[in-house]
């Protein structure tokens, strides 16, 4: 216990130091995020808090974690360099989505070969439990990578990147605590530190953003914490057995899972690649509606903390209906703000309000020698 709240301590105390000179270093070097007509800020903001997110995490986490009773956290952290460098090159210079997907590829590789990170079992999902290597390999890529561009993809209003990751930190640490996973346990709470500090500086109106280099490692330490979760939660003889654990770790992390996987599906439909922007995200729905940054991450953590504690005491139900009953009513929730949403007010103005000229008519006359009153 007293590793855990050394991390903890180590990363907020990293986190909320090192913030303030990024903030100042991104505004001598100009180092903004620039608005335009997808994004939702309308001033240019410091971009790279993602740099004091990973100091905080790894630092914090190799003065407390033992590599000799937790080996593969050396490979974890390797992948997490991989990603660091990743997304500062993204928010520095701009990568294309192809080199962005690489370079998760070779992440999701480290943890998945040399961490032990690994999907070998449905739990009973779909009636399959165990998988064949090769089905348990794509599985495991594919969630990997889905997990870490989740909060990368909801990472577009002030504070909700941070907020969902805290939740989500703070549940898997306490899990792994109960169940003796002190390793993991340590990392997790790492991470919630370290986000803790950031929100002080990311609450509406923000002073600085995450950035790629932030919400790319907080999917990563999350796509490792969760896939563990569910292998552990659902093993024999576990301390605090969870019953539908694949189930119940889609819950934890439903806002934003789902709503990638939404959004992704949406743009593979209509033939565009899965990483092109668009304003299709739940939070830019709320938005439309005249939500406030703060309102919109207020509404979407209270909804994912909602649906997890709801999928913790419905898990008897078994892992199939439950995982039926999220999606549903995920489901349901985005087909009503789609359902809801406000129509474009159209104005009809007969005179110029600066003259009193009349407007000229923008209808073109299909034969240039008759008016568009004579051809009527």
């Amino acid at each position: 216990m007293d590793k855990i709240l050394l991390a903890t301590a180590l990363a907020f105390i990293i986190t909320y130091t090192s913030i303030p000179v990024i903030i100042n270093v991104s505004v001598i070097k100009k180092l903004f995020d620039e608005p335009n007509a997808r994004k939702s800020h309308s001033n240019p903001i410091p971009s790279l808090g993602g740099l004091g997110i990973f100091a905080g995490l790894i630092m914090a986490c190799l003065m407390t974690i033992s590599f000799d009773s937790a080996v593969e956290f050396q490979y974890f952290f390797a992948a997490c360099l991989v990603i660091f460098f990743l997304g500062l090159k993204d928010d520095i210079l701009v990568l294309t989505a192809l080199k962005k997907f690489i370079g998760q590829i070779i992440a999701a590789f480290i943890i998945i070969y040399k961490g032990g990170i690994i999907i070998k079992s449905m739990h009973g999902l779909f009636g399959v439990h165990e998988l064949p290597e090769v089905f348990s390999l794509a599985l495991t890529y594919f969630t990997v990578i889905v997990i870490i561009n989740s909060f990368n993809l909801i990472d577009g209003v002030d504070g909700l990147a941070g907020s969902l990751g805290l939740f989500t930190s703070l549940v898997f640490g306490i899990y792994f605590y109960i169940v003796g996973h002190l390793a993991y346990s340590t990392f997790a709470f790492a991470l919630a530190g370290t986000l803790l500090a950031f929100l002080i500086f990311n609450h509406s109106p923000a002073r600085i953003f995450m950035g790629d280099t932030g919400s790319l490692l907080i999917g990563m330490a999350n796509a490792i914490l969760v896939i563990h979760f569910i292998n552990v939660a659902d093993s024999p003889g576990t301390p605090f057995p969870i019953d539908a654990a694949p189930a119940v770790g889609v819950a934890i992390l439903i806002v934003p899972l789902y709503d990638t996987l939404r959004v992704f599906a949406i743009r593979i439909f209509n033939r565009r690649s899965p990483f092109s922007p668009d304003r299709n995200h739940v939070h830019h729905l709320l938005l439309d509606r005249g939500m406030s940054h703060t309102a919109t991450t207020f509404t979407l953590v209270s909804v994912n903390i909602l649906l997890a504690v709801a999928a913790y005491y419905l898990s008897f139900i078994g892992v199939n209906y439950l995982f039926a009953l999220l999606v549903g009513v995920a489901s349901a929730g985005i087909g009503l703000l789609y359902f809801t949403k406000p129509k474009p007010k159209l104005f009809l103005a007969e005179e110029d309000e600066l003259s009193d000229r009349p407007v000229q008519s923008k209808i073109m006359p299909l034969n240039p020698n008759k008016s568009v009153a004579e051809q009527n």
